[in-house]
């Protein structure tokens, strides 16, 4: 599965070769009640084709109608009236500042397309006066950049994740969290089940999971989810992960198995302190049962801590 913003840049290729005009349309402002976030992306096709969002819908319509076709790079800037809002289903209305560009050639964009293939951060500046656009090497930390004549917008995962075991329902969490654009590494020891791996744009380390972590734990916004089940396996990761300052620390099992759990690693030396630190059982309480409905509640946990939402455990 491909994240938003490589499904934009794949259709924006794929018409380009086709014949048709395009336009690229980037966020880089947004005021009052948006439902997209600043840099969301948006590809139009002459004949009103559109992939993307970068409004929710309030403007898509527009956008899809209004192809120029001149060449030409430009700011425009969308209002989103009262009644608007209340269609889509905002608190109020706002304004939208967009970049606009006419595109001519799909290889940058394939360029882009192979890095974050391989998961790799990667730059496209663009300068508003000339349309000239350059691809380059992109910083962990910057996602979007806009001073009034340059745009910088970086593609590629900028959150980590590390994942014990490379199980079923690891499969189903990291296809998740890619198409979210994380960075994913699944520790798996097992040859078992490492050799049967097959998760595009996510990386398998043989490793133990104690010296995965160690190796990781330089990154503070890295997420750890011990999912294998096995104490030998996860306990060797929650040791070294809890002692360090990760935004999220999580394991699979349930309330009887996680304070069994708890009651091991603190004999091994971790401090209640750490040990709050851990989520446990995994995931948000939505009822799920299947694998696919419990990595669906594993990563909604994941966003919610990340996002400062807090929830009973």
């Amino acid at each position: 599965m491909k994240t938003g913003d490589a499904e934009v840049l794949q259709a924006a290729v794929d018409w380009l070769e086709s014949g048709y005009a395009v336009e690229l349309v980037t966020l880089v402002e947004a005021w009052g009640s948006s439902p997209r976030p600043v840099g969301s992306l948006a590809a139009v096709r002459n004949d009103g084709k559109l992939v993307g969002s970068v409004s929710g819908g309030c403007i898509e319509k527009q956008l899809a109608t209004r192809l120029r076709g001149n060449g030409q790079t430009s700011v425009v800037q969308h209002d989103i009236s009262h009644d608007q809002a209340v269609r889509y289903g905002l608190p109020c209305g706002g304004s939208l500042k967009l970049v606009m560009e006419q595109l001519e050639d799909a290889m940058p964009l394939r360029s882009i397309l192979r890095e974050l293939e391989e998961s790799r951060l990667v730059s496209r500046t663009v300068d508003l006066e000339s349309g000239k656009a350059r691809i380059g090497p992109a910083d962990k930390g910057e996602r979007l950049r806009f001073n009034g004549s340059t745009l910088t917008k970086v593609f590629g995962p900028v959150r980590g994740l590390l994942l014990i075991g490379a199980g079923q329902l690891s499969r189903h969490v990291a296809e998740l969290a890619s198409v979210l654009d994380y960075d994913v590494t699944v520790c798996e020891p097992r040859e078992s089940f490492a050799d049967v791996w097959n998760v595009p744009g996510t990386r398998i380390d043989s490793r133990s999971p104690d010296e995965v972590v160690r190796e990781l734990a330089n990154d503070p916004a890295m997420a750890v989810l011990a999912l294998t089940h096995d104490p030998n396996l996860d306990d060797l990761a929650l040791m070294e992960a809890l002692d360090r300052d990760m935004v999220y620390v999580g394991a699979l099992g349930s309330r009887r198995s996680n304070a069994s759990r708890r009651k091991r690693l603190g004999f091994l030396g971790l401090s209640e302190t750490q040990l709050d630190r851990l989520h446990g059982p995994v995931g948000l309480d939505i009822g799920s049962r299947t694998p696919a409905e419990i990595a669906v509640s594993i990563m909604a946990q994941v966003i919610a801590v990340r996002n400062g939402k807090t929830f009973p455990r």
